[in-house]
């Protein structure tokens, strides 16, 4: 029932979309199994480049008790049951490109496969997914709030409980896991403190949408304190147990 013309540039922008954002970001050639998943996405939408509010629809079936992205919770599962709090680089390091694109064709059929061994592909992936959200996890209408808080953690606090539902819950739970990764013993190993946390983290959050190199270059700063005061300062504990 869906119309040629509307199949084939749905297909298009998915293809056009892999190839400029995604991992390969057009070092590569789509390969067959990619073609076909974009051929095949406007009957099984993907759950990367999609909103937040589309992805939890499309679980509502399997998991309909979920209030958080299986693919956010499972990926960053992934990545602590493969020691990745105790591997150096993590989330710096990526991970084989091959080895993170069959992991996202897997992921999209609601798979993660037995059988992985380097924490640094699900950490990869968990970034590109942050990464490819259609809307930014923060908002476009909160980022002045966030860089003009950058400094203030209540102020930065106040902004992350003022978001929409959604992405306050997917947002804390991101800082709840990270906030596993800056205890002293893990940053020991992994040599990624609070600063390269946030310095990676942060343009996986948010998205400055100016055109001018210079603000561009003195909001990434802004961009990466907020997201380290929030490592530091936000309580998190609420999210014990939730998925």
């Amino acid at each position: 029932g869906v119309a040629i013309s509307t199949y084939a540039k749905y297909c298009y922008n998915k293809l056009q979309k892999a190839a400029l954002t995604g991992a390969k970001k057009g070092l590569k050639k789509p390969n067959i199994e990619e073609i076909r998943h974009a051929k095949n996405a406007v009957f099984n939408p993907s759950m990367f480049g999609s909103s937040l509010q589309d992805i939890v629809a499309m679980q509502k079936e399997r998991y309909p008790d979920r209030q958080l992205p299986w693919v956010q919770t499972r990926l960053s599962e992934e990545v602590l049951a493969l020691n990745g709090d105790q591997t150096e680089g993590i989330f710096r390091v990526p991970g084989d490109i091959d080895e993170v694109n069959a992991l996202k064709l897997q992921v999209d059929q609601w798979k993660i496969p037995t059988g992985l061994e380097d924490p640094h592909v699900p950490a990869s992936l968990l970034k590109l997914w942050y990464r490819e959200l259609e809307e930014p996890l923060i908002p476009h209408e909160f980022y002045e709030r966030c860089i003009s808080h950058y400094e203030n953690p209540e102020a930065a606090i106040a902004v992350v409980h003022s978001l929409p539902r959604i992405n306050k819950m997917v947002l804390c739970y991101l800082i709840r896991f990270l906030q596993v990764f800056v205890q002293p013993a893990n940053v020991a190993v992994t040599k990624m403190d609070v600063n390269n946390l946030a310095m990676v983290m942060a343009p996986n959050c948010l998205r400055c949408q100016s055109d001018d190199p210079r603000i561009i270059f003195e909001n990434t700063r802004k961009e990466m304190s907020f997201i380290r005061v929030l490592i530091q300062h936000l309580d998190t504990s609420f999210m014990e147990g939730v998925l």
